[in-house]
């Protein structure tokens, strides 16, 4: 068979149905091998497990710098054992193994569960059962009611009359709407005897795309050439519903499903918190090796002088003096870096890990995200970003279905430029009749043919499906069972006929719309067989319905093209106002525009409705273009664009339609409460300005005296002049005000100042981001940002996915990389949600695929208050308080570690027992810090909820920069100087115990490691303010456990140790007085400036700014929902103002 010449493409593949080979005059080319139906999502195999993990792990710097400390231990004749580095990071690598195994342990049981999957496939016409991983390209397959399809099927045959199924994809593309799929016309009902070949493309990610076609071979006769499209496909993962049993033939298997495409992974996200870690890890490295070059360079010079390099008690052997010098001080400075390496916090990065994990579940847990409606809580995609959450400093959110609900009602229309308004009153007698919901005229009439023509465009433009109810539940008689998302809706039904179907939709709009033709009469019967019926009142009309031309994003409209009882040929069309007015007469657009403007004005989503009688000659020339378009393998879509705006042109414009989309519970008050933490708020819509502006005014985002700066096509427009010179001087003018003339004293978060709101559209938007020079693109941006960074709110209306996208990753990527959070709830929010630096999803009525793609999901826009203002501020100033903490713990550790080599000549003598060093951030100070990062709530969360402006306190990382690094630095450093010399005044006289013995080097480091323990540890308990049982229990357990493990270590001898250095040290050191004294007081000093400081200076700060937000909480301004007394009482001090 010969192939037209656009259509032989190497990227395509040719698929024989039930493995038949098609007839003998036919080229037969034999079928290349394709994958299997496995589906395959695990990362590991039991055999590359192993080396695998070790390889992604071992590409950390901290966990690769452990394992060269501990090879150089190994090789090098280091003072301190192997085990001390080796332990830590045998830890950190077993429980991140364990972690990632258990992980990929459950991807592979999920992927057994798939591959498993029972399925049927039809072997000399009769169905056969098979595991569904055996499935291969070609295969009958028969999928019953309810179940998953195992792979991409072609739609072969369908048990309804009318060749149809429907279909849920909500797994896909989170749209849990029924479609309806079709079958390919003209094959065989005995599918054993078809003999038929496919050729279509070859697998890409789309889930909405797919261009193939059918040569059906029959004896005798041509090959039927079938166009095959998205709506033949039936997608792996996807469910069949309403439908009691479907034949397909396999057309993607396995890993080249669309479902396997689209799940290649999403772009990995780093929290900022992360990149202080980096930084700090980097100036602590630069301390070790200072640190360990100036003992390196001490020692060579205490050795020049004279008997010290080789004293008469420890002559060199000759192997050391034939040693090369170079290679014996490089020797020595890795002794160093190994001596100080601790100072370096590797189980810092399993404590961060365990503290993400196990601090995610308290936002699953909560209460307040519980939603009774779809009877689901919050849930945690990624805990990684956690902390993230208390840095937001911009908000991207969608409009519908997030700060709408996206519940349609219809409330109006217009015809002829008449407004026509429903009443629910059976009294009013107005043009319809009485018993079906009148129209009231608010001005004149339309004629009654072409309310009847609106009415009936109402009811045959769209994509409604009409489902039979089995039974009507009690209580609902006169209601109507409506689904859309698998939801049910009711309504007001007034015709006897139709109370036992319930209709399937798309999308919410378009029952709204039938629902509203069913008020005023005319009431949609279902599709059979091609054949659309209308109960108009009594009468039954019936249109055959010829061709559907899909609604897309792009075009914003779609039609439906339908032949009369009477042959005449008619166009229906609905669609957006920009899309239709432009095609259609100017004098009908003058009629309605100002009815559309206003309905958009008060909120409402508003369609226009217009139509065309097509002669037989246009029918014609368009069925043959719609064809031709249908059977291309190449650019389908662009063809099947220009036929529809070929058809869609000189149409005649009937009315207009208003729906309302109420505002989500709480919108206005969320919005306000995140504008007052500081918080940019920027929506981003597909609708249109006038609605989407009316929603920006009624949650709040736009205030009556908010002076609002237009960046649209009209305002390009205004003044006739080139839409480029237009933008530019628009462009200056805004800035200049908003930039140029505000008060340079406005600060980011005082969002009383900022009284400009700006709009802007999707076309203006593409302007300033597609120049027609790159000079011109880049002005434009940074003018374009600018403005809207100085604005109290943005609108951009009209946008299409990606220009979202656009718009988050300007922001994102602009100075100060300031922390993006975008929140939707439908499929096109997907690309702004993977863009930003934290995607939130809403468990609405779009589906799902918003919340599969998101980081964090929530049941309604609500709870992203108490989701940022209390959970992100606390999880934040946790992690950087723990962070804080591990450098400055870490860092009292290994400084008298340092100290003590001025004084043992640099002989690289440890201070520490090696157990001291192993365990002391594993076991002796790890558990205290996990628990305060879980648990601690310096401020209640309901002060935290009532008082946003705290938010605004900790923004741009406000506790993980420098000035609070160096704090907790000098604080380390002032702390281990205390430890090193306070003890070695005690040592001025080395017989402490009573009975005169003198105490050894060992003894030294004991109680300097016990005053650290102590003091690190107290230090936490200080900085605590909100004490539970689990707080108390680590705490002072760590210590019991520190005091007890030192006395069982000491007070043992151990066959497996060759040198015991701490037998009965840790005794003996208990039996002085003067040590317990020392200690004590040591402590005391250490903890002194934590307590006189915020005592002695004057509040100042963030801290001062929540304490006085706390302070007003309890007085006058205090409510029943803000008990913040009871739970401040639990803290360990009112008063303390301690920097954390």
């Amino acid at each position: 068979m010969e192939l037209g010449g656009d259509e032989r493409r190497v990227d395509s593949r040719t698929i024989y149905i039930g493995h038949r080979s098609c007839p003998a005059s036919e080229a037969f080319i034999p079928p290349p091998k394709f994958c299997d139906n496995r589906i395959v999502s695990s990362k590991y195999t039991i055999w590359n497990f192993l080396p695998k993990n070790l390889f992604e792990q071992f590409r950390r710097i901290a966990n690769f710098y452990f394992l060269i400390i501990f090879l150089v231990q190994v090789i090098v004749d280091t003072p301190t054992s192997p085990v001390t580095s080796g332990l830590p990071l045998f830890f950190v690598i077993i429980v991140t193994a364990i972690k990632q195994g258990y992980e990929d342990w459950l991807r592979h049981k999920a992927d057994n569960e798939v591959n498993k999957y029972p399925v049927k496939v039809l072997e000399d016409g009769k169905p056969v059962d098979k595991d569904s991983e055996k499935i291969k390209v070609g295969d009958v397959v028969e999928v019953k009611e309810n179940e998953t399809f195992p792979c991409d099927l072609i739609l072969l045959q369908s048990s309804r009359d009318d060749n149809t199924c429907f279909v849920t994809t909500a797994s896909l593309d989170g749209e849990s709407n029924h479609k309806t799929h079709y079958t390919v016309p003209d094959t065989e009902k005995d599918l054993d005897s078809l003999s038929a070949t496919i050729e279509c493309e070859q697998p890409q990610p789309d889930l909405y795309k797919f261009v193939g076609r059918m040569h059906i071979y029959k004896s005798n006769q041509e090959p039927a050439v079938r166009s095959l499209g998205p709506e033949n496909l039936l997608l792996k993962g996807a469910t069949l519903k309403n439908t009691q049993k479907i034949l397909g033939v396999a057309v993607y298997t396995g890993m080249e499903t669309k479902m396997a495409l689209n799940y290649q992974g999403k772009s990995q996200k780093r929290s900022v918190v992360e990149k202080s870690i980096n930084a700090f890890l980097l100036v602590y490295l630069c301390i070790l090796l200072s640190k360990a070059l100036v003992c390196t360079t001490l020692k060579y010079v205490f050795q020049n002088k004279p008997g010290q390099d080789e004293p008469w008690y420890n002559e060199k052997t000759q192997r050391e003096k034939d040693t090369n010098l170079y290679l014996k001080m490089f020797t020595d400075f890795l002794s160093f870096m190994v001596l100080f390496n601790f100072i370096i916090p590797v189980s810092m990065y399993v404590t961060v890990e365990m503290q993400k994990f196990l601090g995610s579940f308290f936002i699953g847990w909560d209460k307040d995200f519980y939603d009774p409606e779809i009877k689901e809580g919050a849930l945690v995609n990624t805990s990684d970003l956690n902390e993230e959450l208390g840095q937001v400093e911009y908000v991207f959110t969608d409009k519908t279905g997030t700060l709408t609900q996206n519940n349609m009602e219809f409330i109006e229309c217009c015809i002829d430029g008449f407004q026509y308004k429903y009443h629910d009153s059976s009294s009013e007698l107005d043009g319809f009749g009485v018993t079906y919901g009148p129209m009231s005229k608010l001005q004149q009439k339309a004629g009654w043919e072409r309310e009847e023509l609106f009415l009936r465009a109402l009811c045959l433009c769209h994509t409604v499906q009409v489902k039979e109810s089995t039974e009507q539940p009690q209580g609902q008689e006169d209601g109507q069972k409506n689904q859309v998302d698998g939801s049910v809706l009711d309504g007001e039904v007034p015709s006897a006929p139709q109370e036992e179907k319930g209709f399937i939709a798309s999308s919410p709009d378009e029952i709204a719309l039938v629902k509203g033709a069913m008020r005023y009469g005319f009431t949609f019967m279902g599709l059979e067989s091609k054949t659309m019926k209308i109960l108009n009142k009594n009468d039954v009309e019936m249109y055959e319905l010829l061709h559907v031309l899909n609604f897309d994003p792009v075009r914003r409209r779609m039609s439906v093209i339908v032949r009369t009882r009477s042959g005449d040929t008619l166009l229906f069309c609905k669609g957006a106002d920009s899309s239709i007015f432009p095609r259609v007469k100017l004098e009908e657009v003058e009629r309605i525009r100002m009815h559309v403007e206003r309905s958009a004005t008060e909120g409402y989503r508003t369609l226009c409705v217009a139509y065309k009688c097509l002669s037989a000659e246009e029918y014609e020339h368009a069925d043959k273009g719609l064809k031709e378009a249908r059977l291309a393998l190449q650019d389908r879509e662009e063809k099947l664009t220009a036929v529809y705006n070929q058809v869609e042109t000189g149409m005649s414009l009937i009315g207009a339609t208003a729906v309302e989309d109420r505002l989500q519970e709480e919108a206005a008050e969320t919005m306000e409460a995140l504008q007052g933490a500081g918080i940019k708020v920027w929506v981003l819509t597909g609708d249109k300005m006038e609605t989407a502006k009316s929603t920006c005014y009624a949650c709040r985002l736009f205030q009556r005296n908010t002076e609002l700066l237009e960046l649209t096509v009209r305002t390009l427009e205004e003044r006739g002049r080139r839409r480029e010179d237009r933008l530019h001087e628009l462009l200056l003018e805004y800035h200049k005000k908003t930039v140029q003339d505000s008060p340079l004293a406005k600060t980011s978060w005082s969002v009383g100042n900022q009284d400009y709101g700006f709009i802007v559209d999707g076309a203006s938007l593409t302007m300033v981001l597609n120049s027609s020079s790159d000079s011109n693109t880049s002005h434009y941006k940074n003018l374009f940002l600018q403005i809207c960074q100085n604005c109290t709110a943005v609108l951009c209306c009209r946008m299409a996915p990606l220009q979202k996208a656009q718009i988050v990753k300007l922001v994102k990527n602009s100075k100060g990389s300031p922390i993006t959070l975008s929140i939707g709830d439908g499929a096109n929010d997907v690309s702004m949600i993977l863009e930003a630096h934290v995607g939130i999803g809403i468990k609405g009525k779009e589906g799902r695929q918003a919340v599969r793609n998101s980081d964090y999901a929530i049941p309604k826009l609500k709870h992203l208050k108490k989701l940022l203002l209390a959970h992100g501020h606390l999880y934040y100033v946790r992690i950087a308080h723990l962070v804080q903490y591990f450098f400055y713990k870490n860092l009292c550790f290994i400084l008298p570690q340092f100290l003590y080599q001025f004084f043992c000549g640099y002989s690289q003598q440890p201070l520490y027992d090696a157990a001291y060093l192993t365990m002391y951030n594993i076991c002796f100070t790890s558990m205290p810090i996990l628990a305060y990062s879980l648990l601690e709530q310096h401020i209640g969360m309901e002060v935290l909820l009532c008082n946003a402006t705290l938010y605004s306190d900790i923004a741009k990382n406000a506790m993980l920069r420098w000035p609070p690094f160096i704090y907790w630095t000098l604080l380390g450093v002032y702390h281990g100087l205390l430890f090193f010399f306070g003890v070695r005044l005690l040592f001025g006289n080395l017989a402490l115990p009573d009975n005169g013995q003198v105490f050894g080097n060992w003894s030294y480091g004991t109680i300097v490691f016990t005053v650290l323990v102590f003091t690190v540890t107290l230090k936490l308990a200080l900085d605590t303010r909100h004490w539970t049982w689990i707080n108390h229990f680590v705490i002072w357990g760590s210590l019991a456990f520190y005091v007890l493990f030192s006395l069982f270590w000491g007070g043992i001898i151990w066959p497996f140790l060759s040198q015991q250095r701490l037998y009965f040290v840790f005794a003996n050191m208990l039996s002085s007085v003067s040590t317990w004294l020392v200690m004590i007081l040591l402590v005391l000093l250490s903890l002194l400036p934590e307590i006189l400081l915020p005592v002695l200076r004057k509040p100042r700060g963030p801290h001062a700014r929540q304490k006085k937000m706390v302070e007003s909480s309890e007085g006058g301004l205090q409510s029943p929902r803000s008990p913040a007394r009871p739970l401040l009482m639990r803290t360990f001090s009112d008063e303390s103002n301690t920097v954390i």
